[in-house]
């Protein structure tokens, strides 16, 4: 569905919920990481681009300082009073906005009340930053109100706080920098501890971006992702380093006795994939696509092995795709996301495409028993105020 239309259903939608038209109609997109896993919050690389799904927001303004809140994909409506502090409630999926809301320097000190719609196109829990799309499009709709435009890193902090304090999600910065920052037609090539990015063109059309989603929905605030990050944080004191980023692979073996064994994969998986993201940004830009594959396999061979993120179901995505061959157009395919669910990405020759679709609808479900969705996207803008 094109922005232009989710933003004429929001609007007729928002109009039958709260009586009149929405003053402001906001947007941002999701993001698919073409490589890079589990790298931002050890200070190092990731390569995202932003996908053509997106989050949108209508809203308009109340004299009830109160925040209303209906879910298109959920079904569910949200109230909350903004008078005192606002705290965590539910349903879960509000408290993104809620700790936006909370975290944001609104004109004369307090928030105001809005009611507002939420209408997306991205899979919850499906690895596609669906919580950092909500982040940024209410930062996006509070900057509206506001008439205030931030600072980009300063809007991604914003975001990352909300999500670190509400959803209780210790996640990197990748996701809102990726939802606020990207541009068409480009990859980012995300340095985590500058905070800088440099383009990277993706302006071949003969080469696609598939994305599968396997229909299993993780749940990264259950403490697996927070597990991960201790045991990188134990890693990198072991190393005598500020963080994976200022590590080699030949220093963490030479330390391999510093550390247990599942610390030292969970390393090993960090450093390699630096290295596998900032080789995979020179070979996309030269468009050598033999090496982009190869580092995709490697990459989720890793992920799987070392880290431990995957699934069977993502590995079963992996397997097929792989299998597919170059012969069938494929160029390379890994897991992509925080893992245990949620999608593949994969890079196909474009008129390859519509062959992997078929091949995979129907392999995926005969060895899991799911039905996976899977569609293509050319890298997208950034957030963006429609109305």
């Amino acid at each position: 569905m094109s922005l232009n239309l989710m933003a004429d259903r929001a609007a007729k939608l928002f109009s039958r919920c709260f009586g009149h038209a929405p003053q402001w109609i906001v947007a941002a997109p999701g993001r698919v990481n073409l490589i890079g896993e589990h790298t931002d919050y050890n200070d190092g690389f990731a390569l995202p681009m932003a996908i053509e799904r997106y989050t949108l927001i209508a809203g308009g303004p109340n004299a009830r300082r109160e925040v209303t809140l209906h879910s298109v994909t959920t079904g569910e409506t949200a109230n909350f009073s903004v008078r005192a502090g606002i705290e965590r409630g539910q349903p879960a999926w509000s408290n993104y906005v809620r700790g936006v809301i909370a975290c944001f320097p609104h004109k004369g000190g307090k928030p105001t009340g809005f009611d507002a719609v939420i209408d997306s196109t991205l899979p919850y829990g499906g690895g596609l930053a669906s919580s950092a799309a909500l982040e940024v499009a209410a930062a996006t709709l509070l900057e509206a109100m506001n008439q205030r435009t931030f600072d980009p890193l300063e809007k991604a902090l914003l975001c990352q706080r909300a999500e670190h304090e509400f959803a209780g999600v210790p996640c990197g910065i990748m996701d809102q920098f990726t939802s606020i920052l990207a541009r068409e037609n480009q990859a980012l090539l995300l340095d985590c501890r500058s905070r800088t990015t440099t383009p990277v063109p993706m302006t071949d059309l003969s080469v696609s971006v598939v994305i599968i989603n396997t229909n299993v929905r993780h749940s990264l605030a259950e403490g697996e992702y927070a597990k991960r990050r201790s045991q990188c944080e134990t890693a990198a004191r072991a190393l005598k380093v500020p963080a994976l980023r200022d590590a080699t692979l030949a220093t963490l073996e030479a330390a391999r006795g510093e550390m247990d064994s599942i610390t030292f994969r969970r390393a090993r998986h960090v450093i390699s994939e630096n290295e596998r993201t900032l080789q995979a940004a020179q070979a996309l830009q030269a468009s050598d696509w033999p090496v982009v594959g190869q580092l995709m396999r490697d990459s989720h061979t890793s992920l799987r092995d070392d880290y431990e993120v995957s699934c069977p179901e993502l590995d079963a995505v992996v397997d097929i795709v792989q299998s597919i061959g170059k012969n069938g157009g494929v160029i390379g395919c890994r897991m992509t996301g925080g893992g245990f669910g949620g999608c593949a990405v994969c890079l196909v020759k474009a008129d390859a495409v519509a062959g992997l679709i078929r091949a995979v609808d129907g392999t995926y479900e005969k060895r899991t028993g799911r039905q996976a969705a899977i569609f293509s996207s050319r890298p997208a803008a950034g957030a963006r105020i429609l109305k």
